[in-house]
Formats: structure tokens, C-alpha cells, sequence
């Protein structure tokens, strides 16, 4: 089993900014009336969670609106723009609205013209981080935005948020996404101009507008007869297996602080138990006192992966979660879920109906696991979170806040710390449009005693700085050093 990882939570935004011209194909008012209300008798049917956190009356009340705005010519963009607002009224966080196939993979090839600011956005601040064209001198990282065209930062990010899913009430999580791929939704909501006019603070703190254009990505192809660069083939110091699971997990040590450092990015793949288990053993024999553990972009993966990590450094008994339920046994609508089988059979196989009519996830609910025997942790842990830590990372964390050696520093993060919707995540794919929605299966609640529809609170709030973005700078793991520099 698992919960939705990273990959499928975030892919909106690791794609290229949407071009105009790759809508080529619209829809009639009738075709997304037919599709809108087969998708609200599947989700009706299936989610566990519909109105966990929004009445009936207001899911419908807005599916109502939905209806009315629904006219012939919408492109994809637009539909699944219509169709994320109508879900995102559930407030859960899994359940995503993404581009058919085709779309996604003409995305990811193309070349157009995009939005060319990476733009770091928090309450109603927005911070340059980047800039797609390096010859820019004016708009250098941390520089500070306040507005675009004819609206402000607050007008920007409320016209963006209804689009961006989230576990209840977690502002932090949309902060998050938004400024992973800010070009990305801001040309989805608002359209790719020829020219931007950006409002700014210059580093004298003066109010400035400068017009700023579209990137565009251009590609030299050299004469076959004879091209004037030359290519030198250079040998890779690590192999790029080692590259793909460095970018996943890593272990590091600061011998001289006695500090070992796991930045862990996923739950899912990357031969974790394995990792985990030679980490442990060598975090044992360098002795070290202090243990960081990252996770601020960890969105998620395996359950299985999460308990593993969890046993290593609990001090006690513990479960996964306080219930783990689905709706019934039955998949409703099963021709428009991938994959059925496997799903199907999970929730017959692996889920016991009960006296409430539900089916529950008994082991999740039930078992209780032990601390491991093999190199378990007795130092100092320090956990690091932020908007991105979600669904699994975020059990991950609920499991461990509150114990006597550990300490979570950063922001509030994405995942519920209530709970939220997953464990198990089959794909809605839509007949005509080929659009797909993620479906969780399960509604879990972590931990009844949290506030519902929040993220977990750190116990040191850390929260974003323009001067750190300008001098990039650490400030969270910054913080941390502080700390344990403090207790030596």
C-alpha cells in the first residue's frame, strides 16, 4: 500500500510553462456537462472524504455554478481549470486534476515562450529566486515583486489558490506549490503575454516597474559538415543510478560538529529500507549526537517506508494511524479507473468490513510497531519541514512530535496533520477529454487529538526571508546548528 508520492502530487509542477498553441482542441458545453456530472457520480460513489471537510449543499452549490460556465469552445486549460475549482472544494490534497497524456507529453516537449521569473511566494510576498534569462541585471534573486501587469500580489495569489488542492485549511501547502512552479499556474490562470510589467522594490528600497519578456529556449544545431563547437566527453565521477538516488536520499556527516545529516526527498523507491538500515549503522559507528533529518521536499510515497524510518528513532509502541476507512468494498464506475484490478482487489483482500458499515484497513488501525533493535537512535533528532512535506513524510513526523529527543523546525507542513485521503490512489481518466483526477480510496486520520484541516505546526517556526533568498541562505538548517551549537 502506499500514499500518493511525489511525483503524482507535484507533476503540475515540474512541467513547462502551458502554451497557448498547444490547445489546439475545445469542447462543446454538452461534452463537459456529460463528463462534469459523470465525474461527480464517481466521486460521489467512491471518495471517502467528500464532505469531511464542505457540506453537501456547498459541494453541490458550486457544481451548480460549474454547470453554468460550461460553454462551447473551453480548451483543455480552461476545463480542468473549471473542473479543479469544483474539487478543490473538498479540500483534500490527493485528489489532483492533471492533463491527459497526449497534453502532458506536448508540454514536456515544448519550446514556447514562457513566464520567465522562479518567483518564491509566502503570506502576500512574492520573491525573485531565479530568472530564466541570466542576462537580466535588474530582477536578481531576492528581489522583491509587487505586482504583475494591472494586479498586486494579494489580487495574483487569490486569483491562483482555488485552482491548487490542499488538506483542509494548509494555506503553507499552496504557498509551496505556487512557488515551485509559479510560471506554470500563472499562465494557466491568466494567459501567456507578449510583454510583462513587473512592479518591484529596487535594492534602494524604491518602488520601480520594469517591462520584462516571455523566455524563450533556443536551440543551436550545428553545420553536419563542420559545427564550430566542439563536444569533450567527460567521465562522470558517480554513476547516474548514484545521481537518480542522491536525488531521493542521502546521508552526510559534519564529523567535526558530530552531526549526521539524511535528506530524504521521497518514500517511495530508491532501495530505502536498504539505505536506511546502512545509515543507521554508520550514523553508529561515526557516534554521532545529532541527527538532521530533512523532509521539506518529501511529498510522500510508501507507508511501509515511513514506518520503517519512524522505528529507527521512536522511543515506544505506535500505530500508523487512528482509522484507516474506505466506503465499501465495491469500485463504482470501475471502466473509468486505472488501474481497477489491483485496487479492487486490495480493498476485498486487505480491508475488513465492520458493525459501521465501512470497510476498514484493520492492520494500519490495529498494529502496533516496535522501536527497532538493530541501531536505533538515542541522540538528538532534528526534523526539518516545510510546505512540501506531505502524506506519508507527514505521518513520518506526526509519529515522532512531542518525544523528548526530537525537535521539528521549519514551517507548517503541507499534509494534514488530522489526516487526510489516500493510501490507496487509482486514476480517473475522463472518456472524451482523456483529463485525469486522482482518487483517493481511504480517508486516515492520524492523530484525532490534532486540530483538523491544519498541517503540524513546528515546535521552531522558521518562515521565509527575502534577505535569505537574496544571499541564499539557510536560515532553517542555519537555525538548527544554532541549536545544537547552544546544547554543546
Amino acid at each position: 500500500m502506499r500514499i500518493l508520492c511525489l511525483g503524482i502530487i507535484f507533476v503540475l509542477m515540474t512541467q513547462q510553462v502551458v502554451a497557448q498553441n498547444i490547445f489546439t482542441k475545445t469542447y462543446s458545453a454538452a461534452q463537459m456537462k456529460e463528463e462534469a456530472a459523470l465525474l461527480k457520480n464517481i466521486v460521489q460513489a467512491n471518495h471517502p472524504s467528500l464532505y469531511w471537510y464542505t457540506s453537501k449543499a456547498h459541494f453541490d452549490s458550486v457544481y451548480v455554478q460549474l454547470e453554468k460556465e460550461f460553454t462551447d469552445g473551453l480548451n483543455e486549460n480552461e476545463y480542468r481549470n473549471k473542473l479543479a475549482f469544483w474539487l478543490n472544494s473538498i479540500k483534500c490534497g490527493h485528489t489532483v486534476v492533471r492533463f491527459s497524456k497526449k497534453t502532458a507529453k506536448k508540454i514536456q516537449k515544448n519550446k514556447a515562450p514562457q513566464f520567465p521569473l522562479l518567483i518564491k511566494v509566502w503570506a502576500d510576498s512574492m520573491v525573485v529566486y531565479g530568472n530564466l534569462n541570466a542576462q537580466d541585471t535588474v530582477f536578481k534573486r531576492g528581489t522583491i515583486i509587487t505586482g504583475i501587469n494591472e494586479y498586486n500580489n494579494q489580487q495574483i495569489i487569490d486569483s491562483i489558490f482555488p485552482y491548487i488542492s490542499t488538506d483542509g485549511n494548509s494555506i503553507n501547502h499552496k504557498n509551496q506549490v505556487l512557488s515551485n512552479s509559479f510560471a506554470f499556474w500563472y499562465t494557466s490562470v491568466f494567459g501567456l503575454d507578449s510583454v510583462y510589467r513587473i512592479q518591484y522594490i529596487n535594492r534602494k528600497g524604491e518602488k520601480q516597474t520594469s517591462a520584462i519578456y516571455p523566455y524563450t529556449t533556443i536551440t543551436k544545431i550545428p553545420n553536419k559538415k563542420g559545427a564550430d563547437t566542439s563536444i569533450i566527453k567527460t567521465q562522470p565521477t558517480i554513476s547516474k543510478r548514484a545521481m537518480q538516488l542522491q536525488v531521493k536520499r542521502q546521508l552526510s556527516f559534519d564529523t567535526v560538529n558530530s552531526i549526521a545529516t539524511i535528506r530524504l526527498n521521497t518514500f517511495t523507491g530508491g532501495g530505502l529500507k536498504t539505505f536506511f538500515s546502512k545509515s543507521f549503522e554508520q550514523i553508529k559507528q561515526f557516534n554521532s549526537k545529532y541527527l538532521i533529518i530533512d523532509l521539506r521536499n518529501n511529498g510522500g510515497g510508501r507507508v511501509s517506508n515511513s514506518i520503517a524510518l519512524t522505528q529507527y528513532i521512536i522511543n515506544h509502541y505506535f500505530k500508523v494511524a487512528d482509522t484507516v476507512v474506505a466506503n465499501g468494498r465495491k469500485l463504482r464506475y470501475g471502466k473509468y479507473i486505472r488501474p481497477f484490478l489491483p485496487n479492487w482487489l486490495a480493498l476485498n483482500f486487505f480491508s475488513k468490513k465492520t458493525t459501521d458499515g465501512k470497510v476498514h484497513f484493520n492492520r494500519y488501525e490495529k498494529h502496533e510497531y516496535l522501536p527497532t533493535n538493530n541501531n536505533w537512535y538515542r541522540g538528538q533528532v532534528y526534523l526539518l519541514q516545510g510546505g512540501n512535506t506531505f502524506s506519508a513524510s507527514t505521518m513520518f513526523i506526526g509519529a515522532l512530535k512531542g518525544q523528548s529527543n526530537v525537535t521539528v523546525v521549519g514551517e507548517e507542513t503541507g499534509g494534514g496533520g488530522y489526516g487526510n485521503s489516500a493510501m490507496l490512489m487509482p486514476t480517473i481518466v475522463l472518456p472524451k477529454s482523456k483529463l485525469r483526477i486522482s482518487l483517493p480510496l481511504y480517508r486516515v486520520v492520524i492523530n484525532p487529538f490534532y486540530e483538523k484541516g491544519r498541517g503540524i505546526l513546528p515546535d521552531v517556526l522558521i518562515p521565509p526571508s527575502s534577505k535569505a533568498i537574496e544571499n541564499g541562505v539557510d536560515l532553517k538548517l542555519e537555525k538548527v546548528y544554532e541549536m545544537i551549537k547552544k546544547t554543546n
